[in-house]
């Protein structure tokens, strides 16, 4: 259910480990709560949330971005708080999601 928009989200008020999973959510057209196994590989098996969180939870960390792959997307996730999901560089393999064999 890709599109070619960028489907993003800025907010400093919502943890980025959160905020990863409501743009992918946003991205696929379904509720947040949807976004859980067994469809979904949970967020952890690709990043550590606490530590994500604490990461952007610093302010005088300075301009921080975090690349990584999570339910077939390319996330970003910026200092500011927003979270970019876009289609993968050109990879028949996704992490975060779960395909049938």
């Amino acid at each position: 259910m890709s599109s070619p928009e960028d489907a993003s989200t800025s907010s400093n008020a919502v943890p980025p480990s959160q905020a990863i999973v409501a743009a992918v959510a946003d991205r696929e057209g379904v509720d947040v709560t949807e976004i859980e196994p067994p469809e979904y590989e949970p967020l952890f098996t690709v990043v550590n949330p606490e530590a994500l969180d604490e990461l952007f939870d610093r302010p005088s960390a300075g301009p921080a971005r975090v690349h990584l792959e999570y339910a077939g997307y390319a996330i970003t996730v910026h200092g500011d708080g927003r979270v970019d999901v876009d289609d993968p560089p050109s990879s028949n393999e996704s992490v975060g999601r779960r395909t049938e064999e």
